[in-house]
C-alpha cells in the first residue's frame, strides 16, 4: 500500500492510525498543502484525486480518497482489530460521533476553508470547533467507557484524536469538554496514536518533531 499523506492532515492522521491499528504496513508519499502553492494541485496528484486533497491509498489495485471511506475499506477487508462493533446500536453510535466530526467539524475549518477567512482565522476556526464540542461533550456522555462508544477503539476514536489536536493548534479552550478531554488522553497512550502522530511523521519538520 502507499499512502499519500500530510503529516499535519487530520485526515490522513485518521488513516495513519487506522493503518497502524490493524498492522499493515505501508510506504509513505508526502504531499504538502503549503509548499509550491500546494502540491495538492499538481496535475499528477490530480489524477491520483481528484478533489484535490489527502488522504489517498493505493491498496490491492484500487486508489481511495476520503477517509472513511478508506477506513470502512481496511475494515471490510482486514477486521481484525475491529473498528466497528458488532453491536448494531454501538456501531450507528460510533458512525454518528465520526460523522460529527468529519461533516460537522473538520471541514468548517480545514486549510482551503481558512484561505478564504482572511484575517479571522484563528477566531473562525475556534467558533467551528467549540459549537461542534459542545455538542460532542453530550453526546459523548451518553456513549462514552473508556473510548468514545464503550472500552474498545473504534472508528469515532480514530475521529477524535486528530480533531482535539487541531483544537489546541487553534488555542480552544478544552476546560468546559472533560469527556473529550480524558478520552483523547487515555487514546494518546496507545502506541498506534503515539506513532502515526503528527509531529512523528517522515515530513514533519525538524522544529515540530516529537
Amino acid at each position: 500500500p502507499i499512502l499519500y499523506s500530510y503529516f499535519r492532515s487530520s485526515c490522513s492522521w485518521r488513516v495513519r492510525i487506522a493503518l497502524a491499528l490493524k498492522g499493515i504496513s505501508y510506504d509513505l508519499v508526502p504531499v504538502n498543502l503549503i509548499k509550491d502553492g500546494g502540491q495538492q494541485f499538481s496535475a499528477e496528484f490530480k489524477a491520483l484525486n481528484p478533489m484535490q486533497q489527502v488522504p489517498a491509498l493505493k491498496i490491492d489495485g484500487i486508489t481511495l480518497s476520503q477517509s472513511l471511506a478508506i477506513i470502512n475499506y481496511l475494515e471490510d477487508t482486514r477486521p481484525n482489530p475491529r473498528l466497528l462493533p458488532q453491536d448494531p446500536k454501538k456501531r450507528a453510535q460510533v458512525r454518528m460521533i465520526a460523522d460529527h466530526i468529519v461533516s460537522g467539524i473538520q471541514p468548517l475549518q480545514n486549510l482551503s476553508v481558512l484561505k478564504q477567512m482572511g484575517d479571522k482565522k484563528m477566531e473562525w476556526a475556534q467558533t467551528c470547533i467549540t459549537s461542534g464540542f459542545q455538542a460532542l461533550e453530550q453526546i459523548l456522555q451518553h456513549t462514552a467507557g473508556r473510548y468514545c462508544v464503550g472500552d474498545e477503539v473504534s472508528m469515532a476514536d480514530l475521529c477524535l484524536v486528530p480533531q482535539v489536536a487541531n483544537a489546541e493548534r487553534f488555542k480552544v479552550d478544552m476546560s468546559p469538554y472533560p469527556t473529550i478531554t480524558r478520552i483523547n488522553k487515555a487514546l494518546l497512550e496507545l502506541e498506534a496514536f503515539k506513532i502515526s502522530h503528527p509531529s512523528r511523521q517522515p515530513d514533519t519538520p525538524a522544529e515540530l518533531r516529537a
